[in-house]
């Protein structure tokens, strides 16, 4: 079988096996955050803070999208982890087939949709009038690129479920890299304003993406297909699709209790729009932390379920849980000392009502990190075990939840809804999940 030691999860130390797979996820995650910080960066820095609200102020659209295709992508790296684990060689390439034609047909129509639909979008979330322009011309641009982002995170969820979390890293260093480049090109000497904030972004992704593919082909036989692995696929595609379309639903279903708070913040001006966006590009880093820690459970777990280990999954999940919230604690202090400097990262010269707005949102969510923490581990836990009921309730859950603080408060409490509308979604999603969780592992049948 083309497999190397280095990508078996079903063997090893759980704890030091997941710390080894979630480091470079973390890197990567880091990295991949560095092409929207560099974007809101350069943009504050060289346009101003009504460009910097032109690009906080769509970010929450863009980032629906994203959790789709992360989502969508990630069931499918899921199946093919448990092929992975289950040492099935032919399943593998046919699920490595059928994710393939899947993300084709998909990137063909979310970006017709997307393009299409993102004027309405402008005027659903009610952006200001003075930033209209702006905003549409980087959103515009950064969902015509759907298909660079599809096919990155195919491949990147490929190699993880094959147990490389390596290969990702090092290519988004060197894009992320590039990504600055081409911000401060396309921005400063070409003139082109927030759209080439977005252009740099695309073209730094879909770049990743090819040597990320280039690589993996060489590294990994099990990527070769012939045309005998592109037949009666039926049987692996429903299954995909059953994973890939709830998981990828999930995620954005989470991020439309997001994108009220968005809704909210803009109905309070450019000033509240602004210190929102440089505290939530903040609040990013533990959700991506958080969302690497997800990654590497999420495969550790669906190779140890192919391989009929629960024990081992047991002792993943304990460990996984230590280091997230390890990291979590960690970024809380970090976040809370350094949140003027945070906001001068991406202004000037902020003003003091924009600290007002960002210094909120930081002092309240920071401390709840670590129940996000408890619903990365025990929601991707639970999904990786072809739970997919549990893990959807529990984003219905952080759906209502958000909207019904955000909405529903707003006009009692005002921004402070906006503050404390993740910590209580977390909460009612783990008040499903973990008790799930612990069911499903007393359950001989699972």
């Amino acid at each position: 079988m083309s497999k190397t030691k280095e990508m078996d999860l079903t063997c090893g130390n759980p704890f030091w096996s997941l710390l080894k797979f979630a480091i470079p996820v973390i890197l990567g995650n880091l990295f991949q955050l560095f092409y929207t910080l560099a974007d809101s960066v350069i943009v504050g820095k060289t346009l101003g803070a009504d460009a910097l609200a032109a690009v906080g102020s769509t970010s929450i659209i863009i980032y629906f999208v994203f959790c789709f295709i992360n989502g969508f992508t990630g069931g499918f790296g899921i199946c093919l982890g448990q092929y992975c684990g289950a040492k099935d060689e032919n399943g593998m390439r046919k699920s490595i087939a059928v994710s393939t034609l899947l993300s084709v047909a998909f990137t063909v129509v979310l970006t017709l949709i997307c393009c299409l639909s993102a004027r309405m979008f402008l005027i659903l979330m009610k952006i200001p009038a003075d930033i209209e322009d702006a905003a549409y011309a980087y959103m515009f641009v950064v969902l015509l690129g759907t298909g660079a982002t599809v096919f990155y995170n195919m491949i990147s969820n490929m190699l993880r479920a094959l147990g490389d979390s390596k290969t990702p890293l090092y290519f988004l260093v060197f894009s992320s890299v590039l990504n600055i480049v081409l911000d401060v090109l396309f921005i400063l000497p070409l003139h082109m304003g927030v759209a080439g904030a977005a252009w740099a972004t695309i073209l730094s992704q879909f770049l990743s993406a090819l040597l990320c593919l280039f690589v993996g082909l060489q590294k990994y036989p099990i990527l070769h297909l012939c045309r005998e692995d592109f037949h009666n696929l039926k049987g692996v595609a429903i299954q995909h699709l059953k994973t890939g379309f709830p998981m990828g639903f999930q995620m954005s279903v989470m991020c439309i209790g997001q994108l009220a708070m968005q809704t909210v913040v803009n109905s309070m001006g450019t000033a509240a729009v602004a210190g929102y966006t440089a505290a939530s590009k903040a609040d990013q880093l533990s959700v991506l932390v958080n969302n690497a820690m997800m990654t590497a459970i999420s495969n550790y777990v669906a190779q140890n379920f192919g391989a009929g280990n629960k024990a081992r999954i047991r002792l993943g999940v304990r460990a996984c849980l230590i280091q997230t919230e390890t990291f979590n604690l960690l970024m809380c202090a970090g976040i809370l000392l350094l949140r003027h400097p945070i906001v001068r990262l991406f202004l000037s010269a902020p003003t003091a009502e924009i600290y007002y707005y960002s210094d909120q949102y930081l002092t309240i969510v920071a401390p709840f990190y670590f129940l996000l923490g408890l619903l990365a581990v025990y929601r991707t836990s639970v999904q990786s075990m072809q739970n997919g009921a549990a893990p959807f309730a529990a984003c219905m859950i952080e759906l209502v939840m958000r909207i019904a603080a955000t909405v529903g408060l707003s006009g009692v409490i005002g921004y402070i809804s906006v503050c404390i509308a993740s910590p209580l979604a977390w909460f009612g999603a783990c008040a499903l999940l973990i008790p799930c969780y612990y069911k499903m592992m007393r359950n001989p049948a699972v």
